[in-house]
């Protein structure tokens, strides 16, 4: 998730660039550039780092002209880099492009033009636009832009600057989000509404596979064959803050909102429907060395840890490896058992996380291969393992984590099917179906998000209360876990998990009347037994809120409320059900009137100790 600006009017452009960028942080902050066209040139300033830095450099080097694109960075392909940075130019720089999102087939198309001549400096995927705008630009860069994004797979928004039209700015959008701005001074594009909100309200919302021309005086939008498109102005009427955050009251609710996208983007060009190919660019794993690998360690934090404890369990079940999870400030002064024949895999969302990197560091001195899952291209934790697999869930800005955590799970699915199919434990036609249900995932989620009148219920009824229950079996322990942790991180409220079958061991001693308890029963194999589980908190006065899979009406009978999720495999039933959880825990919160993207005493990064 990166953001973009452009503009073209009467005004420089580099200060308004400068300005809009800052306002995007939020959506990158690991490099930013701009390009502005003077005397028939593309110029381009781009650095690594805040967009401060860039900021510096432009008060020493002052870019001068009224047709420009500015862009910040969230790294995926390729750390973060001058390099590496946005904006990206073809070999005589007279075309420049910025670009959110993700270009699939960008391995393909290298391999392509490098083969008609075509010279490749970064590790981008976002190099291959401008030269393809190249390749197909003979006079009329429209034209050249509707043929190359017809060849571009995936998802983008891009703006593209060309010196040999500069009265000009073309842009457009699939898939990633894209604005254009209009004003009296000239006109703007934007992946989000804050970077233009300070000049002008007046928008135009593009559509998927829309083009923008922008002109000083004027906007055309065109569908991708070229046929012009009416559009209504939309007059923005939200406050700045309220802007920041797009319509929604927390950047929370924001990022719970977005993880559909989120777990698209993080299988995308890993697994693909209709191949049977598991594709890890940053994994080098191979069968023979698999087959000295004896056991797997998945080490993490807090909620990265209750992650790993679902890759226990699928890894497990598809490629019968054992596998034992650790907390990292554990790990790291236990001494484990480690050495060549163990495979360790660490999750960070920030890559920065004090205890797992240095439990990575252990792991590595014992001759352990070391797999690292992280949000964060070039972090720490990126850099000192052996393999990477990035989750791409883009930046989260609230600091109990929701998307990343979803992401996660989908990384541990993808290393799992990845083991399963290399180890030969997993046969064609499981994976298959397991692929599948997979790529049916970011729908069901956007399902799942439309079910908030019974947890607003359930919330009005309950925030007061000082202790809650979450119980599960299996898969749904180790959610319950997380579900947990999102009440406690934000509410306040003193919530535990538990094993289901744990109760009579104790647990069930703190059920009283009117006790609430969160069920979550969406596994098959042991529903039966997780109903009389929710049977025995009931008896002893429970009020109970059940989350199960569409058809187990059973659960009707023994709750007090109850929250259906799109039927899905049980094994993939942790990234649909911890959604209603997250969501839970959010209404809580706010009926307490808790600051929810900032609850005390946590930091989004813990860097110490």
């Amino acid at each position: 998730m990166c953001g973009i600006v452009g503009y073209i009017g009467s005004n420089e452009a580099a200060p308004l660039l400068i300005e809009g960028l800052k306002k995007l942080e939020y959506r990158g902050y690991d490099s930013a550039g701009v390009a502005v066209i003077k005397d028939d040139k593309v110029i381009v300033e781009k650095c690594k780092g805040r967009i401060s830095n860039l900021e510096s450099k432009l008060k020493e080097n002052p870019l001068y002209g009224n047709v420009g694109i500015g862009h910040t960075r969230w790294a995926t392909h390729g750390e973060p880099s001058d390099l590496n940075s946005h904006p990206h130019s073809n070999a005589d720089s007279t075309i420049s492009v910025v670009h959110n999102g993700i270009i699939e087939n960008y391995m393909a198309l290298r391999k392509w033009l490098t083969s008609l001549g075509y010279h490749f400096v970064t590790e981008t995927d976002t190099e291959v636009i401008p030269y393809l705008i190249d390749y197909y630009y003979h006079g009329n860069i429209v034209e050249a832009v509707m043929k190359a994004v017809d060849k571009l797979q995936g998802s983008y928004a891009i703006g593209v600057l060309c010196s040999k039209e500069p009265e000009k700015i073309v842009a457009v959008r699939k898939d990633s989000p894209l604005i254009v701005g209009l004003s009296k001074e000239g006109n703007f594009i934007a992946s989000d509404i804050p970077a233009i909100l300070a000049t002008t309200r007046d928008i135009y919302l593009l559509d998927d596979n829309e083009i923008a021309v922008l002109y000083k005086d004027k906007v055309d939008i065109l569908t991708k064959e070229g046929l012009p498109v009416k559009k209504e102005v939309f007059h923005v009427t939200w406050d700045a803050e309220a802007a920041e955050k797009g319509g929604y009251k927390h950047f929370m609710l924001k990022e719970i909102h977005e993880q559909p996208k989120a777990i698209k983007d993080t299988m995308t060009s890993r697994i693909m429907p209709d191949s049977d190919e598991i594709r890890l660019d940053d994994i080098s794993l191979t069968g023979e060395d698999l087959k000295n690998i004896n056991k797997i360690f998945i080490v993490a934090c807090g909620t990265a840890y209750h992650a790993g404890m679902v890759g226990k369990y699928v890894i497990e079940r598809l490629s019968r490896i054992p596998v034992e999870v650790d907390i990292a400030s554990e790990f790291r002064y236990r001494n484990p058992i480690i050495n060549k024949n163990t495979l360790t895999i660490v999750i960070s969302q920030s890559g920065e996380t004090a205890d797992t990197l240095a439990a990575l560091r252990s792991a590595k001195a014992n001759g352990s291969r070391v797999i690292a899952v992280t949000n964060v291209v070039g972090s720490s934790v990126a850099r000192e393992a052996d393999d990477i697999l990035y989750t791409w869930a883009g930046p989260e800005i609230a600091v109990a984590s929701t998307k990343a955590y979803t992401t996660q799970l989908i990384a541990m699915y993808i290393i799992a099917l990845y083991l399963g199919r290399l180890n030969g434990n997993l046969s064609l036609e499981e994976y298959r179906v397991i692929r599948d249900e997979m790529m049916k995932l970011p729908s069901k989620a956007e399902k799942v998000l439309e079910q908030k009148e019974e947890l607003q219920k359930f919330a009005d009824k309950t925030y007061m209360f000082k202790d809650i229950y979450y119980i599960g079996r299996g898969l749904d322990f180790a959610v319950a876990l997380e579900g947990a942790l999102k009440l406690k991180e934000i509410s306040y409220i003193h919530a535990d998990a538990y094993a289901a079958g744990e109760l009579k061991h104790g647990p069930i001693a703190l059920i009283d009347k009117g006790v609430p308890v969160i069920a979550l029963a969406t596994q098959k194999d042991i529903f039966e037994k997780m109903v009389s589980n929710i049977r025995e908190v009931v008896t002893r006065g429970a009020r109970v809120i059940c989350f199960t899979m569409e058809g187990n009406t059973d659960i009707e009978k023994v709750s007090n409320q109850w929250v259906y999720i799109p039927k899905t495999l049980p094994i993939l039933a942790p990234v649909l059900e911890v959604i209603p959880l997250q969501l839970l825990a959010y209404y809580m919160a706010v009926e307490k009137g808790c600051d929810v993207d900032k609850p005390r005493n946590l930091a989004k990064s813990v860097t110490v100790e």
